[in-house]
C-alpha cells in the first residue's frame, strides 16, 4: 500500500531521512534533521491552517458542558501551572495543559483526519508540542516543524495497518499519537536522533486506546488526543536522561503492531509505509479537514442526504431508506441497529449512520445546531431514523475513501439515490484553505470577538516568524475583552 494520495507535494532534492535498522531510528534521524528550507512552501502554510482549524475547534468545544467538567477534574488533580488552556481562564502544569487543549481540539470530533491512516494528528500534536514550546521558550518555527514531523511520522504509522486497529477495537488516534507526541515533543527538547528513537520506545508502554465509547457516545474519546500529548510528553522527558529503551518499538516481537493486531491483520501490514518517502512525500497534504463535526465515517452519507434534501425529497413521504457504507466502517457507525437509530448523546449521534441521514435528508444540515440534545429527540427525526437500514458498498475503496450511498423509497414507489464516491474534505476534495479560515471564523466566533479571532489567526498563519511560541499560547488563553 502506498500511503501517499495522488495530492502529494514533491521536496526539492536534497535529503531523505537516513536508513537504519529500525523504524524508530528512521522516524528519529527525519524529525531530528528537519528543517524549514527543505519543507515545501504549500506543505508549511498547510500545516498552520490544520493548526488553525484544530484552534478554532477548541474554542467552539469550550463552551460545551463535557469541557468544563473535564476541564474542571483535570484542574482539580493537577493544581496551578504557568501553561495556559485555550479559552479558557486556566492555569495548568505542562502536561496537563496538554491534556485539557487535546479534549478542547477533538471533543467535537470536528478536527482533521489523515484519510489513510484514519488518525487525528494535530488534536495531540499541537497540544503538545504548544505545552512543550512555551515551557522551553522555543520559537514558533519550532513549533510548526515538531508538528510537522509529527504528522508525517504519525501519518504513516497509522497508514501501515490499513484500518486494521479499528477492526480490533483500538483508536489508532490514541495509540499512534502517543508515538508521534514522543517525537514532537522530543523535538523541542532538542534530543539527539538515538534519544528521539528511545523516546518512541518508551512510548510503545503508554500507548493505548479502546472504542469501546461507540457502543453508549461516552466521553473517553475525547480525552484520547490530549492522553497521547501526556504521554509523548513523559516518554521525551523520560528519554533526555540516559533511559535504555526498547529499539523496535513498531516491528518487534512484542512491538506496536504484533500486539495490537490479530497474526491475520498483521501480515497484511506493510511495513515499509512507516517510512516511505520521508523528506519527499508530504503526508501533511493527505490530512482531510471535517465539513462536518462528526466521524469522518459518517460524512459522505450525509452530504448524500443532503444532496437529496436539495432535490426536494420529502422525508415525511419516505418508506424506506437504505445507506450503502463501507465494510470497515460498520462497527463503529452502524451497529448496534437499534442504538444507532436511538442516539443518547451528541457523541453518540456523531457516530450514528440512521442520525447523519435523518438529519441530512429532514433538515438539510448536519452541523452544530443539529447535535444540541433536543434536535436528537424530535419526533420527525426518530421516525425517519427508523426506516434507515444499512449495506455493505462492495465498490467501496476504504480506507483510501470514505465513501457512502443513500437510497430512498418513497410512498408511490418512486426511488431516489445519490452517491458520494470520494468524501468532502479528502485530499482528493480537499477544503480549500479559504474554507478552513471560514470554518475557523465560524467556531472561534463562538468564544471570541472578531477582532481577536482575526488576530488569532494572523498569528497562526505567521508561526514560522513569532520568536516565541509563548506569545501564541498568550493569545490561546483568555484574555479580557477578546472573550464573548
Amino acid at each position: 500500500m502506498n500511503s501517499a494520495l495522488p495530492r502529494t507535494a514533491e521536496a526539492p532534492p536534497g535529503r531523505a531521512a537516513a536508513q537504519a535498522d529500525s523504524i524508530s531510528e528512521r522516524l528519529a534521524a527525519f524529525t531530528a534533521a528537519l528543517t524549514l528550507a527543505e519543507v515545501p512552501a504549500e506543505v508549511l502554510l498547510r500545516a498552520k491552517h490544520l493548526i488553525l482549524d484544530g484552534i478554532g475547534c477548541a474554542f467552539a468545544a469550550g463552551g460545551e458542558p463535557f469541557a468544563r467538567e473535564i476541564a474542571g477534574s483535570i484542574a482539580r488533580l493537577a493544581g496551578r501551572g504557568e501553561r495556559r488552556v485555550i479559552g479558557m481562564n486556566l492555569r495548568l502544569p505542562m502536561r496537563d495543559a496538554a491534556l485539557a487543549n487535546g479534549m478542547l481540539l477533538h471533543g467535537l470530533d470536528y478536527d482533521d483526519t489523515h484519510a489513510a491512516g484514519i488518525v487525528h494528528l494535530t488534536a495531540s500534536l499541537f497540544p503538545a508540542a504548544l505545552a512543550r514550546a512555551a515551557e522551553s521558550g522555543a520559537s514558533g518555527a519550532e513549533l510548526l516543524l515538531a508538528c510537522l514531523a509529527g504528522i508525517e511520522a504519525g501519518a504513516r504509522l497509522a497508514s501501515v495497518v490499513k484500518g486494521g486497529f479499528h477492526q480490533v477495537g483500538f483508536h489508532p488516534t490514541s495509540l499512534v499519537g502517543t508515538f508521534a507526541c514522543s517525537l514532537a515533543a522530543g523535538r523541542i527538547r532538542g534530543l539527539s536522533p538515538a534519544r528521539l528513537a528511545a523516546a518512541q520506545g518508551i512510548a510503545l508502554s503508554f500507548a493505548a486506546g479502546s472504542l469501546q465509547f461507540v457502543e453508549d457516545g461516552s466521553w473517553t474519546k475525547r480525552v484520547h488526543p490530549g492522553w497521547s500529548a501526556v504521554c509523548g510528553l513523559t516518554a521525551a522527558e523520560l528519554a533526555a536522561g540516559e533511559f535504555p529503551a526498547p529499539r523496535e518499538a513498531y516491528e518487534g516481537r512484542f512491538g506496536l503492531y504484533r500486539i495490537h493486531l490479530p497474526p491475520a491483520a498483521f501480515e497484511r501490514c506493510e511495513l515499509d509505509v512507516a517510512t516511505r518517502d520521508l523528506g519527499r512525500v508530504w503526508e501533511t497534504m493527505n490530512v482531510a479537514v471535517k465539513p462536518f463535526p462528526a466521524c469522518h465515517f459518517v460524512h459522505a452519507c450525509s452530504d448524500a442526504a443532503i444532496a437529496l434534501h436539495r432535490e426536494g425529497v420529502d422525508p415525511d413521504r419516505v418508506r424506506s431508506i437504505l445507506a450503502l457504507v463501507p465494510a470497515g466502517v460498520v462497527e463503529a457507525v452502524c451497529e448496534p441497529v437499534q442504538a444507532k437509530r436511538r442516539p443518547k448523546s451528541d457523541y453518540d449521534a456523531k457516530f450514528s449512520i440512521p442520525y447523519a441521514v435523518a438529519s441530512g435528508l429532514a433538515r438539510g444540515r448536519v452541523g452544530l445546531a443539529e447535535l444540541r440534545p433536543e434536535a436528537l429527540v424530535e419526533p420527525r427525526i426518530e421516525r425517519i431514523m427508523d426506516k434507515v437500514e444499512y449495506a455493505v458498498d462492495p465498490a467501496a475503496e476504504f480506507p483510501r475513501y470514505y465513501g457512502g450511498e443513500v437510497r430512498v423509497v418513497m410512498d408511490d414507489g418512486r426511488s431516489f439515490t445519490h452517491r458520494v464516491a470520494v468524501n468532502r474534505g479528502h485530499p482528493e476534495r480537499p477544503l480549500a484553505n479559504a474554507e478552513i479560515e471560514a470554518k475557523y471564523l465560524e467556531n472561534a466566533s463562538l468564544a471570541l470577538d472578531p477582532a481577536a479571532a482575526a488576530r488569532l489567526r494572523d498569528l497562526v498563519l505567521g508561526l514560522e516568524l513569532l520568536p516565541a511560541a509563548e506569545r501564541l499560547e498568550a493569545e490561546l488563553g483568555a484574555t479580557e475583552g477578546a472573550l464573548r
